[in-house]
């Protein structure tokens, strides 16, 4: 059993003492100074998303038309928030979603290592994105005990996505997290209206520039000519998958694979059939397609779907009572996202650390003032939608 609500005692009996928390507890604050520190360009890419954003804006809104219903008089003086994933007990549901700028939300622009640390810290896992301004190996590394996983952008070299995999392997991670729906990414108005695309500016590249094959098929190395690496990695990004795919990605690895961007119950049908280790209800936060429905709406059918594979969740989490409600409607695990990378912007693995053990305290406190003394209960009660009529 973990305390995580203790953290609140901890922030109070500081006041008394006159000590003010460093950083900020709720999201809005949290967000307001996060895309300070990241400035206008980092901003644009972390917080923005595809066409005028309403698919973006909805998956946070659309938490707020989900409810719970407590239960009195049940005793949960200790709360048990721990989870089984892929043979794993992890001692909460919470992880830490890839996001392909990480490594430049920190001051240092080592905001990979600063990401690690902070899982290390809590006890989160962090999902290690294929983009990253540190080679995967030392970002493993430093996440200490705390397990972490490994997302694949597939690129259309098999001999390269087999390095990556290979490279994760052996690194520790502990699950392939593939996702499906970013083989080209989708218009995104902010960053084209800026002209700005990282990654061609040789930003997140250190996971293709030190990998040998990837080295292997340029004339000069990318020290020597950055230019030529990034047109290369240019070409070959985004290798379109289906489903016969999957045979392949069984065949290179023994580590769980998971299918992230799954948001139809028939896809989460098919990932069972084709032999997938957990399926991954997301749309990407809302960044590649615009015109969607809000994920959380879409959960409670992919899990009912999923049969006994664990299913993960993100898109649109900016909380704990969020986190509480996405496991209620049958989520394994719940990814949180932007609110980690502005806690990197303003106080990097500190910061992150921070905003972690506050969304668990949240959902913490939540579970005891409901009356949910563990996982189990939440499902039980469920979530209700509070619009229908």
């Amino acid at each position: 059993m973990h305390n995580f609500g203790g953290m609140q005692n901890e922030i109070y009996n500081a006041g008394l003492q006159g000590i003010l928390p460093d950083f900020p507890v709720d999201f809005a604050t949290l967000e307001k100074r996060g895309q300070q520190a990241l400035g206008e360009m980092l901003t644009n890419y972390v917080a923005g998303g595809c066409g005028d954003e309403h698919t973006q804006e909805s998956n946070s809104g659309a938490f707020h038309h989900w409810g719970m219903i407590p239960r009195m008089m049940v005793d949960c003086s200790e709360r048990d928030l721990s989870i089984d994933l892929f043979g794993m007990k992890l001692k909460s549901p919470l992880f830490m979603a890839p996001i392909g700028l990480t490594g430049e939300a920190t001051q240092d622009r080592h905001g990979d290592l600063a990401a690690a640390r902070a899982s290390a810290e809590v006890g989160v896992p962090f999902c290690v994105s294929t983009l990253g301004n540190d080679p995967m190996e030392g970002v493993f590394k430093a996440c200490g005990g705390t397990p972490a996983f490994f997302q694949l952008y597939t690129p259309r070299s098999r001999e390269l996505a087999t390095s990556l995999i290979k490279r994760a392997e052996a690194s520790g991670a502990k699950a392939i997290v593939v996702t499906l729906d970013t083989w080209l990414t989708g218009w995104r108005p902010r960053d084209l209206n800026a002209s700005n695309f990282p990654q061609l500016r040789g930003k997140v590249m250190q996971n293709y520039f030190t990998d040998p094959v990837f080295r292997g098929m340029l004339e000069k190395p990318p020290e020597e000519d950055p230019k030529a690496a990034i047109m290369l990695f240019a070409a070959i990004f985004g290798q379109v998958l289906t489903w016969e795919d999957m045979e392949w990605f069984k065949s290179v690895t023994d580590l769980p694979i998971v299918l992230k961007g799954i948001c139809h119950p028939d896809d989460a049908r098919r990932a069972v059939d084709h032999g997938a280790d957990a399926v991954y209800c997301s749309n990407h936060g809302g960044r590649q397609a615009n015109g969607g429905i809000a994920t959380i709406d879409l959960l409670a059918d992919v899990v009912k779907a999923s049969g006994d594979l664990p299913v993960l969740f993100d898109s649109g989490v900016r909380s704990g009572s969020d986190a509480v409600k996405a496991l209620a409607l049958g989520a394994t695990a719940v990814g949180i996202g932007r609110p980690y990378t502005y806690g990197l912007a303003i106080g990097g693995a500190k910061g992150a650390a921070w905003v972690l053990r506050s969304m668990l305290a949240e959902a913490d406190l939540l579970m005891a003032v409901n009356g949910y003394p563990d996982l189990a209960a939440v499902r039980e009660a469920g979530a209700q939608r509070t619009d229908r009529a």
